[in-house]
This record gives C-alpha cells, sequence and structure tokens, in this order.
C-alpha cells in the first residue's frame, strides 16, 4: 500500500490520510465510538439549535450565544469526524488538495470561535450576576449582534491567512499525512521549502488568540465569584453557581484536550505518536457532543423545555 503512494508532486493533486499509525489494527473497533459520539453531536447540538430558535422564552442573550457554540460544534463535528469513519473502515483516505484547505479553514475556524464564544458567554453570565439590575441595558440586541459578528470576523481574519500560507509552499515530498485530518502544519510539514513562517503563525497567533481568551474568561469568573460569595442569601449563591456551573465545565473540556494537542504537537517529542493523534480526534469529536448534554442537564430553562418536547413525541408515538 505504502509503495503505491509513494509518489511526489511539486503541487499535489491530493493527499493520502492514514489514520493513526500504530493502530492500524484497532480502526475498525476505534470508529464503533467515535460513531457513537458523533451521532449525539449532531442530536444534541440540533435540539439544542430547534429549541433556542422556536421558545421564545429562551431569546435572551445567553442562549444566542449557545446557540453560536452549537452551530459552531456541529460544523467542527462534520469537517472532521465523518472522514474519520472512512478511514477507520475502508483504509486511507484521498483528499484534494483543496479539499484539505477547506478542511484545515473550518477546523481551526471552528476552534477559534468557540473560544470568542465561550469569552462572550463568560461576559454575559458576568454582567447577569454582577450587574443584574442592568443586564437588558447593558446586554442590548445591538451590542449582541456586534459581538457575535466581532466574534466570526476575528476568527476569520486570523485563521484565512494559514490557508494563503500553505498555498505558496511547493510540495515535493511523498503526500501522505499521517492523520485523519488535515491540519495546518501537519500539512506543512510536506513542503520542501521553509516553513518557519507557517510555524510561527500557525502557533503563536491562534495560541496567543486563545491565550487572551482564556486570561479574560478567567478574569470574568474570579469577579463573578467575588460577586456570589458577596451574596447575602445562601439559595442566591447556590443558584449563581448553578448557574455557571455549566459554562464552567464546557470550558475545561474544551481548552485542555485543545491546548494538550497544540502544544504535543510542537513540543511533545517524547509523547507516541499514535496517542498524540488519538487527543486530537478526541478533541473535535467529545466536546460537540457532551456540550449540549452539560447545557441540558445544567440549565434550568432547557431542562424544562426539552423534557416536555420528547415526552410529546413519546405520547404521539403512542397514542398513534
Amino acid at each position: 500500500m505504502m509503495a503505491a503512494f509513494n509518489l511526489s508532486s511539486f503541487n499535489p493533486g491530493s493527499f493520502i490520510l492514514l489514520g493513526i499509525p500504530g493502530l492500524e489494527q484497532f480502526h475498525l473497533w476505534i470508529g464503533i465510538p467515535f460513531l457513537i459520539i458523533y451521532l449525539v453531536a449532531l442530536a444534541g447540538n440540533s435540539v439544542l439549535l430547534y429549541l433556542i430558535s422556536k421558545e421564545r422564552s429562551l431569546h435572551e442573550p445567553m442562549f444566542f450565544f449557545l446557540s453560536m457554540l452549537a452551530a459552531t460544534d456541529l460544523i467542527l463535528s462534520n469537517t472532521c469526524v465523518p472522514q474519520t469513519f472512512r478511514i477507520f473502515w475502508l483504509g486511507p483516505q484521498e483528499i484534494t488538495f483543496s479539499g484539505c484547505l477547506a478542511q484545515m479553514f473550518f477546523l481551526h475556524y471552528s476552534f477559534a470561535v468557540d473560544s470568542a464564544t465561550l469569552l462572550a458567554m463568560a461576559f454575559d453570565r458576568y454582567i447577569a450576576i454582577c450587574f443584574p439590575l442592568r443586564y437588558t441595558t447593558i446586554l442590548t440586541r445591538q451590542i449582541i449582534t456586534k459581538i457575535g459578528m466581532g466574534v466570526v470576523s476575528r476568527s476569520f481574519c486570523i485563521i484565512l491567512p494559514c490557508v494563503f500560507l500553505l498555498k505558496r509552499l511547493p510540495f515535493c515530498r511523498t503526500p501522505i499525512i499521517p492523520h485523519t485530518y488535515c491540519e495546518h502544519i501537519g500539512v506543512a510539514q510536506l513542503a520542501c521549502a521553509d516553513i518557519s513562517i507557517n510555524i510561527w503563525y500557525g502557533f503563536a497567533v491562534p495560541v496567543m488568540t486563545v491565550t487572551s481568551d482564556l486570561i479574560l474568561i478567567g478574569t470574568s469568573y474570579a469577579l463573578i465569584l467575588r460577586a456570589v460569595f458577596r451574596l447575602p442569601s445562601r439559595d442566591a449563591r447556590q443558584k449563581a453557581l448553578n448557574t455557571c456551573g455549566s459554562h464552567v465545565c464546557v470550558i475545561l473540556m474544551f481548552y485542555a484536550p485543545a491546548m494538550f494537542s497544540v502544544l504535543t504537537h510542537r513540543f511533545g517529542r517524547t509523547i507516541p505518536h499514535s496517542f498524540h493523534i488519538l487527543v486530537a480526534n478526541l478533541y473535535v469529536a467529545i466536546p460537540p457532543a457532551l456540550n449540549p448534554i452539560i447545557y441540558g442537564a445544567k440549565t434550568k430553562q432547557i431542562r424544562e423545555k426539552i423534557v416536555p418536547l420528547f415526552s410529546l413525541k413519546g405520547t404521539g408515538r403512542g397514542n398513534r
């Protein structure tokens, strides 16, 4: 098989995605939980978007940002996971150079949008808890729209250069990528030219952006906790902490594997490559599946709407 792929060209028409090197004998079994996770992500985020769009009581800033997170998670899941199934169950898959660039863009773009959206959600909770009487006057529809446009445009502007940084490179090595999807540095490493600009931009700019998001998120929750523990009522403190609990869970679940993947790809020379690729796949598969479950379980407004939704469906089937 490798002999058949041992081709090279100055401008490759396509790449070959191998999957997880070293774990080929387990690909079939690894694909089963990934399929389940993918279906959960599709169902959970679709239901979340449906509820938020249909229920007027959920037309609030927090749920607007949550719908942005759900839509971005759907993009992230559909960008990488279906192709992962094909690799696990059908063997190495071919992807065109333009398809690889598109996949790389939407992968990194989704991550940037998710990070900025989590920052916007932290800001929303800060205003709701620290300035409850001014919440509706501060977070007006115009302000929410501007924040949403800022999240989308900032992410687009920092990721789009990665596409052009790859398009300028000459590729004269065997076009085989030991991964399940295309990502910036992994593709750049196949070039037969200096990729220092790719390394600098691909690491410094996105990581600095995400780091600034994390610092601002941490600052928001530090101020939130200070305000919460100043509340006179224990019930009020408990309610505020429960409101923020789902956000904190999602933030930890999102950033921990993503930062691990980014840092090990650049610095983790002693970490087995197969382990790194497996973690990178979990990073694009698990958060989109767990986010709607966490918000559904810990957000009272969603929980109150989602239970009758499935109860009605079950009653309807029973009546038929």
